[in-house]
């Protein structure tokens, strides 16, 4: 992977895992399987926190959710539904974010080749191949497009070489700050800690929006200058 940006280090993640959350979307994230650079750029995350119900961390350290109480950068992965969901530690024991959804990265060098590779690694139940825009709408459809497994990254950090979180200079526009989704109930499910990239609702787990009409009580837009890397 080769574009024209800045991988972040694990100081990305020593903050508020709110400010953490608004501030990954846009950024793409890269990992090398099999010789093969894969891509995607976050359009969706989620913060959690130690203190509340929905967090993993709430129910304490153990041995499998140790990776949420190690420094900010740390990965956690676990199994949601079957498949797998990849989190960074944030700042503060316990704190995290959650890696939503995203779109494929198309500004990469071998584009066809990746979104091939990335279509075969998540097809349809049928064995057709997915909507670009829906290829990585969601936490395990993200792993398993970007062919990221618990058993080989749960626990580790970034590394250049297999592993990259780039900022190549993009922010959105505009961000929805809404609840997040599939929290039980009584778990702290209203809180208001899923982010959006405005632009790509479509592309997320579940559209908040309803074109056309007014948007729910819950459903907050967040504005900002947008920024985009130097030509």
């Amino acid at each position: 992977m080769n574009p024209a940006g800045s991988a972040l280090s694990s100081e990305f993640f020593n903050d508020d895992a709110q400010r953490v959350a608004r501030r990954l979307l846009g950024k793409v994230l890269c990992h090398r399987l099999d010789g093969q650079w894969l891509a995607a750029q976050v359009v969706e995350a989620e913060a959690y926190y130690r203190r509340e119900k929905a967090s993993h961390a709430s129910l304490g350290y153990t041995e499998k959710r140790k990776a949420l109480f190690m420094a900010p950068g740390t990965i956690y992965m676990y199994y949601a539904r079957g498949g797998d969901s990849f989190n960074v530690s944030c700042r503060g024991a316990g704190n995290a974010v959650l890696f939503k959804a995203a779109i494929p990265y198309l500004g990469a060098s071998g584009t066809d080749a990746m979104l091939d590779r990335m279509r075969c690694l998540n097809t349809l139940p049928s064995g057709r191949p997915r909507a670009l825009k829906r290829l990585c709408a969601g936490q395990t459809l993200l792993c398993r497009a970007l062919g990221l497994r618990v058993p080989e990254w749960d626990g580790r950090g970034f590394c250049t070489e297999r592993l990259l979180l780039l900022d190549l200079g993009y922010r959105p526009r505009r961000v929805i700050r809404t609840a997040r989704l599939g929290i039980p109930p009584g778990r702290d499910g209203h809180l208001p800690y899923r982010y959006i990239d405005y632009d790509h609702a479509a592309s997320s787990t579940k559209n908040p929006l309803n074109r056309g009409k007014p948007l729910p009580p819950a459903v907050e837009i967040l504005t900002q200058r947008p920024r985009r890397a130097p030509r």
